[in-house]
């Protein structure tokens, strides 16, 4: 029943501007079972008491439940949301025409000035019902003068078609009109253009009129988003309220209002006529505080119901939080400090050597000495008013540990661990195993593999403090003195020894013709085949542990490459030197033919010169010598003369 109200360009009674309070609002009243009829002058409507009047009544009730088979949408509070709230529950006559007419009082309106009348509607059908062709509400607002002049022409007058909803749905509609001169009371009626039938009923709540004029925005310091202040409470308080002005009137009045803590209302303040308002609080009190400026065209300004309003401002005048007092902190040395402010909606902490922080709980890992003292808070209400909070905190100093120092031990041996704190009240070590007492100031330690110890000392503050040593367990070596060596006469070798697990030496024997007999890995040069032993020595000289190796040396083979077997008793054989000590070496030598002529393994017999039991011819001949030991074959070539 009101037409969204942005009136079009062809309603000369459009509204540009804002809008007053409501002057005269039907709200039907409030109270249980069912309201009193309405008067004849104003329904032709039959009054009956039955929640789900028929066609062409209507009742005065809270709400509807269960009417015409469900058809209806059950609705169980008034527009405004009060369970208790009466609203007119119309079944529209099955002929279309006015159902309601109401006149108001002499002196209610102003002249020459714009309204908006509205009223809340609701279909009451729901969109199945009548096979989803049910007969809608389509109402015309036409406000009249007295004497029967239309006030309000235009496609406004009109609510169209209110569609059926698939849940309650309140809809406002609405037109607007403009008083004439003179004109201080109209009549409204209304009339439903739909037939009754299946369809057309429909729920009116909240008829009202207000005063149409320029939009009005009030603000602090004349920012327009700047519509509320904080104020703490006994602070002084000065404020410029400032209004800007829409268009509307050629002769604006103007009357401040205030509503303090909501008792009253809003109400005029005496000789507040200005375009802004100066607002001083000496001392503030408690509260909330609101202004407004109400508007009208010339002396209009007079009557409360020809006047728009602002937007209300607020002065909020709020106390400081209450701080709960913080009890003093004692925290040890290197513990956490955790210090909890509340009563605001924020918090600012310094203290010693603490920049300013905004965090609560304040957290302090890992405090020192320099720490201790007075912490400050300011805790700020979500207003902004500030109260300053403090506490003590001390920090106690944790007991100074003098330990033993780290030690290595023969495997199954033992050592005793000591520690030391000044005013200590108890020790206890970790872990227990191999420990002859855990809770004991100098246990003796057993362990059967390398252990870290941690010992715990507690203060007679109650503080802690923790201190380490470390208990090495030397295991058995293994010695290795590497693979067995081959050298010839005159060169050298490094051995490989080394050893496996906490060595505190190396020794080899004998030391003959080692570089460093001390070295795990000495160079050796020995002249003749020799076994080195290794000796290592494990830390603590716990343990030894031996191993060999073999160094064979071949002898340096010397080949002449003449000889004369004539029996003179020089030169008479042909004597490879130190081919004999290589017992698996061969020789093999072959005629200019290819063919063999001698073949011997270990050359215990040196070569005469024969083959076969007879002397070969004067002559050179060719021999292939293979060592057995790796080296690479000797071949060459050996002149034989007679």
């Amino acid at each position: 029943m009101f037409l969204i109200f942005a009136a079009t360009q062809s309603n000369a009674q459009e509204c540009k501007g804002g809008l007053g309070d409501a002057v005269i609002s039907q709200d039907f009243g409030s109270g249980t079972g069912y309201g009193p009829a309405l008067p004849g002058t104003v329904t032709n409507y039959s009054y009956t008491s039955n929640t789900c009047p028929p066609d062409g009544s209507y009742t005065i009730a809270t709400g509807t439940s269960g009417c015409f088979g469900n058809s209806w949408h059950t609705v169980l509070q008034d527009h405004t949301g009060n369970p208790n709230g009466y609203m007119m529950i119309i079944n529209a006559s099955n002929n279309p025409g006015q159902f309601f007419r109401q006149q108001t009082q002499i002196g209610a309106l102003c002249p020459n000035t714009t309204y908006e009348f509205s009223a809340y509607i609701l279909n009451l059908i729901l969109p199945p019902t009548c096979g989803g062709q049910s007969s809608r509400p389509n109402i015309t607002f036409s406000i009249e003068t007295v004497d029967g002049r239309v006030l309000n022409p235009g496609p406004d007058a009109n609510t169209g078609d209110i569609f059926p909803t698939s849940s309650p749905t309140w809809v406002k509609k609405g037109t607007f009109f403009t008083t004439p001169a003179g004109v201080t009371e109209v009549v409204v009626r209304m009339v439903n253009n739909a037939p009754g039938g299946c369809g057309n009923d429909l729920l009116l709540d909240d008829i009202s009129f207000r005063a149409c004029g320029p939009v009005v925005q009030a603000n602090f310091a004349g920012q327009a988003s700047v519509t509320s202040q904080n104020v703490c409470e006994g602070q002084p308080a000065e404020y410029d309220i400032t209004t800007i002005q829409g268009e509307g009137y050629t002769a604006p009045q103007y009357q401040w209002q205030r509503n303090f803590n909501g008792s009253n209302g809003w109400i005029d303040i005496p000789g507040a006529t200005g375009t802004s308002y100066h607002v001083s609080f000496p001392s503030s009190q408690l509260g909330n505080y609101q202004y407004r400026q109400g508007v009208a065209e010339g002396d209009n300004i007079a009557s409360l119901n020809c006047r728009v309003y602002s937007n209300p401002v607020t002065l909020e005048v709020t106390k400081y939080p209450d701080v709960p007092v913080i009890p003093p902190a004692s925290v040890c040395e290197g513990d956490v400090l955790t210090l909890t402010a509340s009563g605001g909606a924020s918090y600012s902490w310094t203290g010693p050597n603490l920049p300013a922080t905004t965090q609560n709980p304040l957290v302090i890992p890992n405090v020192t000495a320099a720490m201790a003292g007075q912490y400050k808070v300011i805790v700020t209400s979500a207003a902004g008013c500030p109260q300053p909070g403090t506490v003590e905190v001390t920090v106690k100093p944790k007991p100074v540990i003098t330990i033993s120092p780290p030690v290595a031990i023969c495997q199954s041996a033992s050592t005793s661990l000591s520690a030391y704190a000044p005013g200590a009240v108890s020790y206890s070590w970790s872990p227990a195993t191999g420990l002859s007492d855990p809770n004991s100031q100098n246990p003796v330690a057993s362990p059967q593999q390398t252990t870290v110890y941690t010992v715990t000392v507690v203060g007679a503050n109650d503080c802690s403090n923790t201190a380490q040593v470390e208990v090495k367990v030397v295991d058995r070596p293994v010695a290795d003195a590497g693979k067995d060596k081959k050298i010839f006469e005159g060169q050298s070798v490094t051995l490989d020894g080394k050893g496996n697990g906490e060595i505190l030496s190396y020794e080899w024997t004998p030391a003959d013709h080692l570089s460093d007999p001390h070295s795990a890995t000495p160079t050796a040069n020995p002249i003749d085949d020799i076994t080195y032993t290794l000796t290592v020595t494990s830390l603590n000289s716990c343990f030894t542990a031996q191993d060999q190796v073999f160094v064979r040396v071949y002898k340096k083979i010397v080949i002449p490459n003449t000889f004369t077997p004539n029996n003179d008793g020089t030169n008479d054989i042909w004597n490879i030197e130190a081919l004999e000590t290589y017992a698996q070496s061969t020789i093999t030598i072959y005629n200019k033919s290819g063919q063999q002529v001698y073949y011997d393994i270990g050359y215990a017999k040196p070569w005469t010169g024969n083959f076969k039991g007879k002397q070969l011819p004067a002559g050179t001949y060719y021999y292939v010598i293979d060592l057995k030991n790796g080296a690479p074959m000797l071949s060459g070539w050996v002149l034989l003369v007679r």
